[in-house]
Formats: structure tokens, C-alpha cells, sequence
């Protein structure tokens, strides 16, 4: 019973996606479901890592870089034109940046703990200069454009991106539930709660972190690659930008790290209460203190997060006044 009500739930959900825009047309609001929609998938593909395994990543927004210019490159010197073409592009964006992910994970997960987040970081560090001097390939400062689907006209122009956005979402959300619910899953949870523990159980945390770290890589590539072609255009400080890093981690966090809708939830509430501020309060910086000050509070009530947080206390409520209190 309760799993078809679950069903049920998750179809229902899905629809109400796939009607958003068609029901909300405003392009200001198109526009921030997009955002939130790749914000979400982002921080659902950091949760594969740094929530199942409890290892830390500040540097995936070298990943989101990589992704973005692997589009931005192919698309100039392929000479693809504007329109749905691109989107085909974008899981070989996420490939090329797992394809980095597999050295920089391999070296950076030969620590641990503090020195692990130390190290992800010094990652973000390099690639960002090298976005600035490799002139040759990333034009400097000047930036790279990327085709501007001009077809695309008036409210429609964010449709598109709005729908494959959520295909991006939907494939990271499966992978994720999937991973979380297989013997693999369970020994990325067993190195989260106790490395050395699962490595005397026969888990090979080595290869399971790695594998875990490239994957979550491949679809922040993908989150890169299909942002770049929604903003038209790429620059070094944009395309590694340390606050993307602060943001999936605050998303996972006040969502509720290791769990499926953890970094949904997070996502949803954080990007969307952000443009918001943005909007209203950006010419004084007002926003900045109201969005630092609803997440501070929001930590201080709810330091696991909003998903174990509320499934504690219905699991308390539950135990107080189920039949078994009777």
C-alpha cells in the first residue's frame, strides 16, 4: 500500500514538472526553475560522493568548468549551429569532465578528512588560472559564446533548457537512487560511516570512492555544459566559480546529506529564495545578510538537515502515539 501510494506520489510530482512551464509562462520564472532544475541535479551528482561516502568536495566546480568549456569548444570548432543539436553535446561535456575526474580523484582521494577537502580545493585553484592563461583554447578573459538558438523566441526561448534540465535531473535522481539501494551504495555508506571498518568487511574503498567521485563529476559536467549553452557565453571567473562549490555543499547540507531528497529539497528551497533576494535587494546588498541569516537559522534548528531532522521526529511521533503506545 505504501509503496503505490509512493508511485502514485512520484507520477503525480513528474507531471506537475512537465506542465511547469506550460502552466507558470512567465520568463522570469522559466528562467529560475531552470537554474534551480540544474542547481538540483548538481547537488543530487555531489550527494552520490560527498554524501554517500561522507568525503567532503569543495573543487566540483572544476567539473562544472570543464563541462562548460568542453561545449563551449566543441561547439565552435564542430561548427554546430544553434538549437536542439547542442543538447546532444551535453553528456559528452560530462564525459570529458569524468575523464579528468579520474586522475584529480585518484590523487586526491589518497587522503582523507581535512586534507581531502584541502585538496579539492587546490584542484579548483589550478584549473581556474589555467582558464585564464591557456589563451589559446579558452580565449583568456575574453571568454568563448556559444551558439544563441535565436529560433527560440519570447517565452519560448527557456522551454528547452527547462526540459532538458529536468532529463538531466531525472537521469542523476536514478543514478543516485539507484546507486543508494545497491550492495555498492551500501559499502559507500559503510566507508561514510567507518573506512577502515568496511575495508576489514572486503569493501574496495579505494576503487568505490573513485568510481563514486568520477560519476559524481559526469554529471556536474553535465550541469556545466548545459548551463554554458543557457547563458550563451563563458568566462574563466564564471565557469570556476568557488561560490558554485559553496552552494551544492549548503544545498546537500540543509537538504540532508546521503539521502535522495535531501539535495532536492535543498536546491528548491535555497536557489530559488536566492534569485529572489537577488531581484529585490541587489542594488544594496541587503540580500546577501537575509540569505546568510534564513540558512544560519535554518542550521542552528535543523543542524542534520530537513530530511533526517523531520524523519526523526515522525519516526518519535510515530513511536508515541502508533498502536505499539496503546
Amino acid at each position: 500500500m505504501n509503496n503505490a501510494i509512493k508511485t502514485v506520489g512520484l507520477i503525480i510530482l513528474l507531471i506537475a514538472f512537465v506542465i511547469f512551464p506550460q502552466v507558470f509562462s512567465n520568463p522570469a520564472v522559466v528562467f529560475i526553475a531552470v537554474l534551480t532544475l540544474l542547481y538540483a541535479a548538481a547537488t543530487t551528482a555531489w550527494n552520490i560522493f560527498s554524501g554517500y561516502t561522507g568525503y567532503i568536495s569543495l573543487g566540483h566546480a572544476a567539473f562544472f568548468g570543464i563541462g562548460s568549456y568542453a561545449i563551449a569548444l566543441m561547439c565552435q570548432d564542430w561548427h554546430v549551429p544553434a538549437g536542439y543539436l547542442p543538447f546532444l553535446l551535453v553528456p559528452l561535456a560530462g564525459l570529458i569532465a569524468a575523464l579528468f575526474a579520474i586522475p584529480l580523484g585518484w590523487i586526491a582521494l589518497r587522503t582523507r578528512k581535512h586534507t581531502f577537502v584541502v585538496i579539492t580545493i587546490a584542484i579548483f585553484f589550478i584549473m581556474q588560472p589555467m582558464a585564464f592563461n591557456l589563451r589559446s583554447i579558452t580565449n583568456g578573459s575574453t571568454g568563448l559564446s556559444l551558439p544563441i538558438p535565436s529560433m527560440w523566441r519570447g517565452a519560448y526561448f527557456n522551454v528547452p533548457f527547462y526540459y532538458m534540465s529536468l532529463v538531466i535531473l531525472m537521469t542523476t535522481l536514478l543514478v543516485s537512487w539507484w546507486i543508494r539501494n545497491s550492495k555498492y551504495g551500501l559499502g559507500l555508506l559503510e566507508i561514510r560511516d567507518d573506512e577502515d571498518r568496511a575495508l576489514g568487511l572486503g569493501v574496495k574503498t579505494g576503487a568505490s570512492k573513485l568510481i563514486a567521485f568520477v560519476i559524481s563529476a559526469f554529471f556536474v559536467g553535465m550541469v556545466g555544459g548545459l548551463h554554458a549553452y543557457f547563458q550563451g557565453s563563458i568566462y574563466p571567473a564564471f565557469a570556476f566559480d568557488p561560490l558554485f562549490d559553496i552552494a551544492i555543499a549548503l544545498m546537500g547540507f540543509l537538504g540532508g546529506m546521503g539521502t535522495l531528497s535531501g539535495p532536492l529539497i535543498g536546491a528548491f528551497i535555497l536557489e530559488p529564495t536566492q534569485r529572489y533576494f537577488t531581484m529585490q535587494f541587489s542594488q544594496n546588498g541587503y540580500y546577501l545578510i537575509i540569505y546568510g541569516a534564513m540558512f544560519l537559522a535554518i542550521i542552528l534548528l535543523l543542524p542534520d538537515g530537513i530530511v533526517p531532522t523531520l524523519k526523526r521526529y515522525w519516526l518519535k511521533w510515530i513511536s508515541m502515539h502508533g498502536p505499539a503506545a496503546d
